[in-house]
């Protein structure tokens, strides 16, 4: 059995390096032009050369997303970008349009493609034609249940890498290839400028009636119709690797830092735990557990057994689930005195029971016994958005170690 990469999102710098802490093999991000993720944060040239090389010092890839589906007036600057692209050394591309793909090509014959689930590629026949332009990477379509996939990986030649999404939202649409938003507002899906009118309130109007609305359900709230639940594959991890898949792919650039480190977290463990043990076919129940303590809608896996059913979709609301609070950072630790300098992201006070994140162990939960603020005076909560105060652990820590509590 191969040990498959965790590909993790990284919308800014600081996610990058905590998706890279918490145990990501390689992450996937964008520039500032051409990518589908335009609301994010993401990287003008100097934060990507930078990020290239804290990427490349820790021995982990680097991947930058092309793969909006462009008109011709978007081309224009599209070679300079991949030629600047392949001299800052990133690991490849994330592509979904031909013509894009002959870009590359042209400019960067060495810069490896990967082609995106924008791409719509579900059975192996595209896989191989993909594979005979020159692609060595696939990204699967959503649309895939495991049979699916292991025959496409039987039938495809074994240096085609085969990536999947493991994790994350769903879209209404073929893996993001969504007109609904163009048409409702304007903004183009399709070139990385989506609002989301999938997770939007709906009624139905009779024709007779236009100025009647009715709610489709007996809701009070209104009704999302087209509102997926989120995908969630972590308790297949074993069949997914047994099936031969070579990247396992984390959505969520538009998430946060504690949403990027925990899920990574959850599925780095999960795949080290199936792969020192290839027996095992079903998981502790735990690393699905993790999951629950980001925010996130109610989850599903989606095609994963076939095709989908009402089961799949949230018709009831659109809001997220969250039991968790992000409450801290930890910046400094000392061994001798067991104390942590922490950076407060949410509200403390003492005797509050935490959760720390340690980096391959889970989480270790302790109470909050001894605080001070930085010049020694003990204190009682720590109520200041970013203060810095100590804290004094049970276990040893590291600096980007997160610190979790139940709300």
């Amino acid at each position: 059995m191969k040990k498959p990469e965790l590909l993790a999102p990284a919308g800014n710098f600081e996610k990058l390096r905590y998706a890279l802490h918490y145990g990501a093999d390689a992450v996937y991000c964008a520039g500032k032009k051409f990518g589908l993720r335009a609301k994010a944060d993401n990287f003008d040239q100097t934060a990507l050369a930078e990020a290239v090389k804290y990427v490349h010092e820790r021995d982990k890839k680097i991947y930058v997303t092309l793969n909006m589906i462009p008109h011709n007036a978007d081309l224009d600057g599209l070679p300079e970008y991949v030629s600047e692209l392949k001299d800052l050394g990133i690991d490849g591309v994330i592509v979904a349009d031909p013509g894009v793909f002959s870009v590359v090509q042209e400019v960067a014959p060495d810069l490896k493609i990967s082609v995106s689930t924008q791409a719509n590629n579900t059975n192996w026949r595209s896989v191989a034609f993909w594979h005979a332009q020159g692609a060595k990477r696939i990204v699967l379509a959503r649309e895939l249940g495991l049979i699916e996939i292991q025959e496409i990986r039987e039938k495809v030649a074994p240096e085609m890498e085969i990536e999947i999404f493991v994790h994350g939202a769903m879209c209404i649409s073929y893996s993001g290839r969504c007109l609904l938003s163009h048409y409702m507002t304007g903004r183009n899906s399709n070139q990385g400028d989506c609002a989301h009118p999938c997770r939007w309130k709906y009624h139905l109007i009779e024709e007779t009636r236009p100025d009647e609305a009715f709610t489709i359900e007996e809701d009070a709230t209104g009704s999302f119709i087209f509102n997926s639940k989120d995908l969630c594959l972590i308790d297949e991890i074993p069949a997914l690797m047994a099936s031969g898949v070579d990247s396992f792919k984390i959505e969520g650039r538009m998430k946060s830092l504690y949403y990027v480190a925990t899920v990574v977290s959850a599925y780095r463990s999960a795949i080290d735990y199936a792969y020192d043990n290839p027996a095992v076919k079903k998981l502790d129940k735990g690393y699905y557990d993790e999951l629950t303590k980001v925010s996130h809608r109610n989850y599903t896996k989606g095609f994963y057994s076939g095709k989908t059913t009402s089961e799949d979709q949230n018709y009831g609301t659109s809001s997220y689930t969250r039991h968790y609070d992000f409450v801290g950072l930890v910046l400094e630790y000392d061994e001798n005195t067991g104390m942590a300098l922490i950076e407060q992201r949410n509200k403390v006070v003492l005797g509050d029971e935490i959760e720390i994140m340690i980096p391959g162990d889970g989480f270790v939960t302790q109470a909050i016994k001894v605080m001070t603020d930085v010049s020694g005076q003990a204190i009682e909560s720590a109520p200041h958005p970013k203060m810095h105060y100590y804290l004094q652990m049970c276990t040893p820590v590291k600096p980007m170690d997160i610190i979790r509590k139940r709300d």
